[in-house]
């Protein structure tokens, strides 16, 4: 029992990545990870899993929208001019809706 208890407290694999970033940018992430007292690696993780997290989401709501679109469920582009024309008068329309 004590074996497996080991086990389920052992960190995940990791490894290295090195990217070349703009002195400017390296020099905030510096400077965030003082401010937070963390590790420069721990601001990079944490970026960089947000990154991963928005763009999955994006490409999800990509691939949602194009089967939208393949099912016909679209508004018509005239519609959408007529809205957009309306957004800078005193009386904007709402959204069109499909």
């Amino acid at each position: 029992m004590m074996k497996n208890q080991s086990n389920a407290r052992r960190k995940p694999e990791t490894r290295v990545l090195t990217a070349h970033v703009p002195a400017e940018l390296a020099l905030k992430v510096d400077q965030l990870a003082e401010q937070l007292e963390r590790p420069r690696g721990w601001i990079v993780k944490q970026a960089l899993i947000a990154w991963m997290d928005e763009e999955e989401l994006r490409h999800q709501m990509t691939l949602e929208g194009l089967a939208e679109a393949d099912a016909g469920h679209v508004v018509p582009h005239e519609e959408v001019e007529k809205w957009i024309r309306s957004l800078g008068t005193n009386k904007p329309l709402p959204p069109p809706i499909v």
